[in-house]
């Protein structure tokens, strides 16, 4: 099609269709394994995902801190920003400009030590992503799949953090079903309306048989930059009663504070540029639990699926 005079652009979507009577496809594993069985992707140990039920919640900052406060911790860390219609970690990291190919592959762009691959990269960051979502999937795929995420150190990725799109529609599923994901960090802020959907974004992973890491409130609580004095704007300890309610841990909270937004803004974000500061701290006892979480998993040899 390409070669044809007048066609810039060729999209193929391949389906099968099975003749009566043939035989059909051998069974599926048991949700309870089929992380064990995806492919994961090549030079990336484990994977966890960071999403919300809904956006505004701040997911975004929160995974960028998260993954810094990662590799604080002597991990060698990527950042996938799987957030299609609204990426935000070119901002967060302070990159702009183009990733370069090695043999037809894209190779990562890096901030701050962190590998990472965003469609903000590839997209001028005025113009909106207009994309069905058969193109939604195919991007998905070929940042997960066609990007050589051990460049340019060469070290295999001990943790990939994926900031997920908010909700639970396509990408999501996409995400959870292809993907052996160690586990996901669900942020919500404490208010009700927030919490409702941060419930859906947990039961979507549990549908899919991924563990739940545990819970973060994020805007927990506003500190006045000036005075210190604290409010609670959203509300306070909501996020901490829906974790015991359905069984999941209160990973911590994270304050509403001017520095966690300018620092973000600016390409700076608060676990790199002031990681000795209160709002720091809460981003590196969440990273410290997580750490704890996926040791745990990495000691486990998954069983090995075989069909009859």
């Amino acid at each position: 099609l390409l070669a044809q005079p007048g066609i810039a652009r060729a999209q193929v979507i391949l389906t099968a269709h099975r003749e009566h009577g043939a035989p059909a496809a051998p069974p599926a594993a048991s949700p309870a394994s089929a992380a064990n069985q995806v492919p994961g992707i090549d030079g990336v140990r484990q994977i966890i995902a960071v999403a919300s039920g809904k956006g505004g919640v701040g997911k975004s900052t929160t995974a960028v801190n998260l993954a810094l406060g990662l590799q604080r911790l002597g991990l060698n860390v990527a950042l996938l920003d799987a957030d299609i219609y609204g990426p935000s970690v070119p901002r967060l990291l302070g990159l702009t400009g183009k990733p370069r190919t090695k043999d037809k592959k894209l190779l990562p762009m890096v901030g701050h030590g962190l590998a990472a691959m965003s469609i903000g990269f590839l997209v001028d960051e005025g113009t909106p992503v207009i994309w069905r979502g058969p193109m939604v999937m195919s991007a998905l795929t070929q940042m997960m799949q066609d990007v050589i995420w051990t460049e340019p150190s060469g070290r295999t990725i001990d943790v990939m953090v994926i900031d997920m799109p908010p909700g639970t529609g396509d990408a999501q599923m996409t995400i959870a079903q292809r993907l052996p994901l160690a586990g996901a960090v669900i942020v919500s802020t404490p208010q009700d309306i927030a919490l409702i959907d941060a419930r859906k974004g947990l039961a979507m992973f549990e549908k899919t048989r991924v563990p739940i890491l545990g819970i973060v409130e994020n805007m927990s609580l506003y500190i006045c930059p000036n005075c210190g004095h604290e409010a609670h704007i959203f509300g306070h300890g909501g996020a901490r009663e829906t974790a015991a309610e359905l069984g999941a841990e209160f990973l911590g909270e994270v304050p509403l504070h001017l520095s966690i937004r300018q620092t973000s803004d600016s390409g700076q974000p608060i676990v790199v540029s002031s990681p000795d500061s209160a709002e720091a701290r809460a981003y590196h006892v969440i990273a410290a639990r997580i750490a704890e979480k996926l040791r745990a998993q990495d000691t486990k040899t998954p069983p090995r699926i075989v069909y009859a």
